[in-house]
């Protein structure tokens, strides 16, 4: 039977006297070929099958994966499905670690009919028992382990050609199983990434990264057409505007249409960082350089290469930290702290301030020299009550943010709701405008924008007064006095509504009701206040 098997395969025809392998040169080079044309090690697999069936009596050819995280051998692949083979067997420890062992000496196991494999490989090879098997041990460079198992035809036997045929097939098979590996790895991190940016987009209440800006054909037309200018050049952009105005998203319009739109936006808020920390932030530190430096860090600037720097709020850096930026501008190279050798960067730097920067030139509080370099093409954001057109598509923009945020049914504010938000002289710019909307979306809980609660709490001068006339209003408890605290007052009013329901909460005519508040809500201002409601149901 074995004489047979080799005539049939290895030597046909007047191929006898000549060495088999020297004829399975092209089948090896075409095994190497498809390891590394796929990632996918099925791919692979299937046509490496068809090409060893020719040559050799192959049933199936099976890739095992040892895990030795999860202590376990896996088939993770076979050129036929085998509906009642036991796919995945759990080892103990020392188990693992013979196995691996194994594989590492590189080794060929041979099986024969009716035999068994030894150790922890026969729970997984044992309805493969009437057939022979070749097993032989999967190593990569990378550390990767596996399994390859040659099932022969019914009846027949590997000779001592078909084994040197598999051993030489191990390496190629070994490459296509650290292929999949990696092919594992990059799905995990795509997944991972994947759900870090839904999340990313919950948090922030938008459903893609890349949204037009609110009111770009409005009120901010002039600005984008600068913007649209000054993104196909790389020089130095300054945006000018109050706080809360919109400057980062600003900053990342030119990025994200500038030539380095593939490379990283790093935004340094300069104002957060403390001074003795600037240069270690902006520039990185060697390992050792200072107490509590126990690693080497990569600074802002390296970390923006070949992308756009946004230095926000650059008018809060000190006179010695705007010299070391200045260098840095002109030449592209700086050092980490405690480093002797200089980094070459390419960076693009678009900065940002709400202060006058010429009046601290003139008052000697800010380089002039930095100035020049920084104010190359300077951009003026107006504020929001420069450009009151603007505000019904944002208050409509932040609504629908606000629902994705807060899990609520989604509101859109009515006529009566934008022309309240118009007679607002909005102070805080864009920004307090959000936070309007996010504070009637929350009172209104998902059943409408609750706009003139949430505009009560629009400035910090006018909330306790605000907070005062309601309760003026509704009861006899709000004395409107100015120095009482926000929570004094609050708990005054929760205290006079329970007396008023008799300590009842919740239904037509309880205190969450009269206050236009969830219960849940109510219950939870309680304890923090510390008003019992038992209190009211005794009296």
């Amino acid at each position: 039977m074995v004489e047979k098997s080799v005539t049939n395969h290895d030597l046909p025809g007047t191929y006898a006297r000549i060495d088999p392998m020297d004829r399975y040169q092209d089948m090896l080079i075409n095994a190497w070929r498809e390891s590394c044309r796929y990632i996918d090690i099925r791919e692979s697999l299937d046509t490496i099958t068809r090409l060893l069936a020719r040559r050799i009596p192959l049933r199936e050819l099976i890739v095992a994966d040892c895990d030795t995280q999860r202590q376990s051998v896996e088939i993770i692949s076979s050129s036929a499905g085998l509906p009642a083979m036991r796919t995945k067997t759990e080892l103990t420890a020392s188990q693992m670690k013979r196995l691996i062992g194994w594989c590492k000496g590189r080794e060929l196991m041979k099986v024969p009919a009716g035999g068994k494999a030894p150790g922890p490989l026969a729970s997984l090879f044992t309805e493969m028992s009437p057939i022979e098997l070749l097993i032989g041990p999967l190593v990569s460079e990378h550390q990767s382990a596996g399994l390859l198992v040659f099932m022969a035809e019914a009846g027949t036997t590997f000779s001592a050609v078909h084994q040197k045929l598999a051993t030489v097939l191990l390496e190629p098979l070994s490459a296509a199983l650290e292929n999949h590996h990696r092919l594992r790895e990059l799905i995990a991190l795509r997944e991972a990434a994947e759900a870090e940016k839904r999340s990313l987009l919950t948090r922030l209440g938008r459903e893609n990264l890349s949204e037009d800006i609110v009111g770009a054909t409005g009120g901010l037309s002039g600005v984008m057409e600068r913007v649209s200018l000054v993104s196909r050049s790389d020089v130095q952009v300054l945006i000018l505007g109050e706080t809360g105005s919109g400057k980062e998203v600003i900053a990342r319009a030119i990025h994200t249409r500038s030539l380095r739109s593939s490379g990283p936006f790093i935004r340094v808020n300069c104002g957060a960082i403390p001074p003795d920390l600037i240069d270690s932030e902006l520039f990185g530190h060697q390992q050792g350089a200072f107490t509590g430096a126990t690693s080497t860090r990569r600074g802002w600037f390296e970390r923006a290469d070949e992308g756009t720097l946004f230095l926000d709020e650059i008018g809060e850096l000190p006179l010695a930290a705007q010299v070391r930026l200045l260098r840095v501008l002109q030449e592209g190279v700086f050092e980490r702290v405690g480093a002797e050798s200089s980094i070459k960067v390419n960076v693009r730097i678009i900065a940002a301030t709400h202060r006058d920067l010429a009046m601290m030139v003139q008052a000697g509080k800010f380089r002039e020299d930095l100035w020049y370099r920084i104010a190359v093409f300077p951009v003026l954001l107006p504020p929001l009550r420069e450009r009151p057109e603007d505000i019904a598509a944002l208050a409509k923009h932040f609504a629908k943010r606000a629902a994705v945020r807060f899990g609520l049914l989604p509101q859109t504010p009515t006529p009566a709701d934008i022309a309240t938000l118009a007679k607002y002289n909005w102070p805080g710019n864009v920004r307090e405008l959000a936070s309007v909307v996010d504070r009637a979306a929350i009172l209104g809980d998902g059943r409408s924008l609750e706009i003139t609660k949430a505009l009560g709490f629009a400035s910090p001068a006018q909330a306790p007064n605000s907070i005062a006339r309601p309760l003026a209003s509704g009861n006899s408890v709000a004395s409107g006095r100015q120095d009482e605290s926000l929570d004094e007052v609050m708990k005054q009013h929760i205290v006079a509504t329970l007396h008023q329901t008799r300590g009842r909460i919740e239904g037509p005519s309880g205190a969450a009701r009269i206050l236009r508040i969830n219960p849940h809500t109510l219950r939870a201002r309680m304890r923090k206040l510390g008003i019992e409601w038992a209190d009211f149901r005794k009296r």
